[in-house]
């Protein structure tokens, strides 16, 4: 599959929202957050780092976004993973996962919510390994990358 990679746009920022909301009303325990906290951190690290997120196409369509960055502590994070259900089941996931395990040469880590399973076993498929649990709704997981990471 030939995946075309952009930088995101400030016209992008109100549609990711939306995708981190989602995720978070379908699988974070909302009774143990300040909801309207988080949305407003969600929302102010998007603006923030809308540069730093990448679009991703198939066919010179749309088909999700994902946020990979070195964070503050010199560690990579694979962030805001989104595949447009359209696009599921494709690769395009484990090609964006290779692509960053590749850019890295060392591990890479990621948050994902415990209920969406389904992401939850494309990690383990792609040999994350959880390290830490957060509060009861989120792995934090990692890989060791280098650059024969496949």
């Amino acid at each position: 599959m030939n995946l075309q990679y952009k930088q995101a746009q400030e016209e992008d920022i109100a549609l990711l929202y939306e995708l981190s909301k989602k995720l978070i009303d379908k699988y974070e325990n909302i009774h143990n957050i300040e909801y309207d906290k988080v949305l407003k951190w969600i929302r102010r690290k998007i603006e923030n780092c809308i540069s730093e997120y990448t679009c991703v196409y198939v066919n010179e369509e749309k088909a999700g976004y994902y946020h990979f960055f070195q964070n503050d502590d010199g560690l990579f994070e694979l962030d805001d993973l989104y595949i447009f259900s359209d696009y599921q089941r494709m690769g395009i996931g484990t090609e964006i996962i290779n692509k960053c395990c590749m850019e890295a040469n060392s591990p890479v880590y990621l948050y994902v919510f415990i209920k969406n399973q389904g992401a939850v076993a494309l990690y383990e498929r792609l040999d994350f390994k959880i390290v830490q649990t957060i509060e009861d709704s989120r792995y934090l997981m990692q890989k060791r990358c280098n650059s024969l990471c496949y």
